[in-house]
């Protein structure tokens, strides 16, 4: 086919603007809004939102998300101020690079995810509860591959806060490159140790892949480095895990598919980011991280029925021993395949409460009470 016949490569409505435009145009229009918003909230919104939640079924529903909405506008243009003076701090951006560089941008990932979180915990009622978690325990002076379920809003959030705050691990974060459309965490993440991911179809010419990318990522790991690799791709849905499951059987891998098929919490993960990472580091010990609490909440009609949250998030972690790692791909894939299942069966194990039994308890008003 001629050149002049073929079909225009379809543009996303979501494509990223260059960072210049993210950094002079999104990122100061973030903090101007902030500053707008705050006395609206505080004198008109929030109480136009609670008199509306009262008259709507649900606890304070209206309010809740008026309030967490408001306070993460806020708390992220906080996070956008700290980091431009973080950058004149830096000499102008010319230290950026440096150990105590890190050190500082690290120290400030640490304070705002404590601050988000104990947001977050009083409005929705959340209880974080990291079962049997060491890891301090596991691999001293050597870095961690965390493999990770993605299920629920915010799951990556809670992980990323339990490294930082729980365990003293310094993140390198592999996730989708749309979440550059939030200034604080673009600003961020383009100054620790992170790679944002773009579909095969939209990639730029020349660009690394996704595995030589997270390869890449691993390398640059410290001892107290954790690289967090979420492999399903995106939160587990019905539809998606059909897909997949789909896409096992069309690639010839029937044996796959039909342990796939056995798991019905969880995707089938994509094994090439994992086994690149491990091949990169070897060294590096490998945490599989199952978690449950927040599968109800695919949808916004999921998460605004399920307001308040009202959750308890139990996190699990398994080492993976040296020994038990296979030595060729196909084996490794398949010994992926088997931590999900493992992971599968923990998760079935640990299903959550369901609303119906939260709203035969009874009923609170206020916005921060304790369980």
């Amino acid at each position: 086919m001629s050149a002049e016949r073929r079909s225009p490569r379809r543009v996303r409505w979501w494509r990223l603007p260059p960072r210049w435009v993210r950094r002079v145009v999104l990122a100061p229009a973030l903090v101007l809004l902030a500053f707008v918003w705050l006395p609206v909230a505080v004198w008109f919104v929030v109480l136009v939102a609670a008199i509306v939640s009262f008259a709507l079924p649900g606890r304070l529903r209206a309010t809740r998300i008026v309030w967490l909405a408001g306070f993460y506008l806020l708390w992220d243009a906080a996070c956008v101020v700290a980091l431009a003076a973080l950058w004149v701090w830096e000499g102008f951006g010319t230290r950026l690079g440096t150990e105590a560089s890190q050190r500082r941008h690290l120290a400030l990932a640490r304070t705002m995810l404590r601050v988000l979180f104990s947001q977050a915990r009083w409005t929705l009622r959340l209880e974080v509860d990291l079962e049997d978690a060491d890891l301090d325990a596991i691999a001293p002076g050597h870095p961690l591959i965390v493999v990770c379920r993605h299920a629920g809003p915010g799951d990556s959030f809670i992980i990323v806060d339990a490294l930082l705050n729980q365990f003293g691990r310094a993140p390198a974060i592999v996730l989708k490159d749309t979440l550059q459309w939030d200034p604080a965490i673009d600003i961020l993440l383009h100054r620790i140790p992170s790679q944002f991911l773009t579909p095969r179809r939209h990639r730029a010419v020349g660009a690394p892949g996704g595995t030589e990318a997270i390869a890449a990522l691993a390398e640059q790991l410290g001892e107290d480095g954790a690289l967090l690799i979420f492999p399903e791709g995106a939160n587990a849905t019905p539809g998606r895990r059909a897909r997949r499951i789909e896409a096992l059987r069309a690639a010839g891998h029937a044996d796959l598919a039909d342990r796939a098929e056995a798991m019905p919490h969880v995707m089938p993960p994509h094994p090439g980011g994992v086994l690149a990472a491990m091949e990169a580091r070897p060294d590096a010990a490998v945490v599989v991280v199952a978690h449950t609490g927040l599968e109800r909440l695919s949808t916004v009609a999921d998460v605004w029925r399920e307001l308040p949250v009202d959750k308890r998030i139990v996190l699990k972690g398994w080492t993976a021993e040296d020994g038990d790692v296979p030595a060729s791909r196909e084996e490794r894939e398949a010994w992926l395949f088997g931590w999900w299942e493992t992971v599968d069966a923990w998760i079935d194990a640990h299903q959550p409460e369901t609303s119906d039994a939260a709203e035969a308890r009874e009923p609170r008003v206020g916005m921060g009470d304790a369980r």
